[in-house]
């Protein structure tokens, strides 16, 4: 409250919505937290869930979402490049009949972008839009030179958000030996960043533009000044590109250099990047632990990404206040979800922490199906309880909610 650490009681009323905060509340049901910091539970823009892909160690809705419960997080945002893409409407509704009854936290679509992609029947029933610039995980071709500007108009007119994966393939650079994170870098370099988001600006009237996973202070430099949105993911922040690391470490856009990183963590910590999101891409270690230039980008994190922040946090380097604008509220408010703040009729989706307890993240303690992390071994800060709606679903470290998340659309009244 008023960003200052201080005891207070929280009423929550019988729609699970807080209806009052108070130094004493009387009457009810009361629990007592003792000296945990209560804050809201978290929103995740980027997360890549495989439903409806099969296989081994393919993360599914039930996968994904108890792990996201876990790592702190009430609503995750699942990307569209599955097999099949989510492109069409009859697809967006499968999704929708396949997470009924599976989901531990709600839940938004998105919907793939493209040229023969239908959009405004599409924005009848997805919550967002996504758009691959450059080929990734099952989008082989981007758009083509000069049909950017059309499809952002489209979507403009939906009224939907859309989020941007920018890079630009012609900035590409043809690198002899594809075989660490360093040569990843010099291939897809920070000028394909930002000559693909030169391409996006200013955008057509009324779109609600957010780039994805910004890798370098100068990129979020230039977003900031359009005034639109955009992200950060934890590896961006914390991993530097190293010449011995494995394919695990391998990510679209790169890890980029120690001094680099170093930068944008400084414009994290300061408070000028408006929302992290950990751009969770759960290959099985299988897929993963193979040659460099073979090897899928991407890495686990929505079950990491707030503790390992919350660990910062502990250690003096990064301020409460800062994450939780990143993590909780602004992406709350781009979604126009009914959460993310300790204010009186919002949601009661709220966390219980306590930073006297820290522990090493270990891939075999986390719920996701991938089965491994890139920062194994790292300290981190679980949530000790996660509340829903005012009910428990997650308790010291064991999901004990039910499942009985939704498919979620924006009000955009409420951003």
């Amino acid at each position: 409250m008023r960003g200052k650490l201080q005891p207070i009681e929280i009423g929550i009323d019988g729609e699970g919505r807080i209806a009052r905060i108070a130094k004493s509340i009387r009457g009810g049901v009361r629990e007592d937290l003792g000296d945990r910091v209560l804050i809201p539970a978290a929103t995740d823009l980027h997360v890549h869930l495989r439903e409806p892909s099969t296989g081994p160690r393919v993360e599914s809705f039930r996968s994904g979402t108890e792990a996201a419960a876990l790592g702190g997080v009430t609503a995750v945002a699942d990307m569209p490049n599955t097999e099949p893409p989510i492109d069409r409407p009859a697809r967006v509704r499968e999704k929708q009949d396949r997470a009924r009854g599976e989901l531990a936290v709600d839940l938004i679509l998105y919907a793939a972008v493209g040229p023969q992609t239908a959009i405004e029947s599409l924005g009848a029933v997805a919550g967002a839009f996504k758009l691959y610039l450059s080929p990734t995980t099952g989008i082989e071709q981007p758009p083509e030179e000069g049909s950017v500007p059309s499809l952002l108009a489209r979507v403009a007119a939906t009224g939907l958000s859309l989020t941007v994966h920018a890079e630009e393939p012609l900035a590409f650079r043809t690198v002899t030996k594809l075989d660490s994170p360093i040569a990843w870098d010099a291939h897809r370099p920070i000028e394909a960043e930002q000559r693909a988001i030169a391409g996006l600006l200013p955008g057509p009237p009324g779109l609600r533009l957010h780039i994805a996973h910004v890798s370098a202070p100068a990129v979020a430099n230039s977003v900031r000044g359009s005034g639109h949105s955009f992200e950060v993911t934890p590896q961006h922040l914390l991993l530097a590109a190293r010449r011995d690391d494995s394919a695990r470490f391998k990510v679209n856009p790169p890890l980029r250099p120690p001094a680099i990183r170093a930068g944008l963590w400084d414009e994290f910590r300061a408070g000028r990047v408006p929302v992290l999101s950990s751009d969770h891409a759960p290959h099985p270690a299988l897929v993963k632990d193979q040659e460099f230039a073979r090897a899928p980008s991407g890495m686990p994190g929505v079950e990491t990404t707030l503790p390992l922040l919350l660990e910062k946090v502990r250690e003096g380097e990064l301020g409460l206040d800062v994450l939780q604008s990143a993590a909780c509220d602004r992406p709350a408010r781009w979604l126009g979800l009914s959460h993310g703040r300790l204010a009186v009729g919002e949601r009661a989706n709220l966390l219980a922490v306590d930073f006297r307890r820290h522990r090493p993240i270990q891939a075999a303690r986390l719920r996701t199906a991938c089965g491994w992390s890139a920062f194994e071994g790292w300290e981190a800060v679980f949530p000790e309880r996660h509340y829903r709606d005012g009910q428990l679903i997650v308790a010291d470290g064991e999901f004990v909610g039910a499942r009985n998340g939704v498919v979620v659309r924006p009000d955009y009244a409420r951003a």
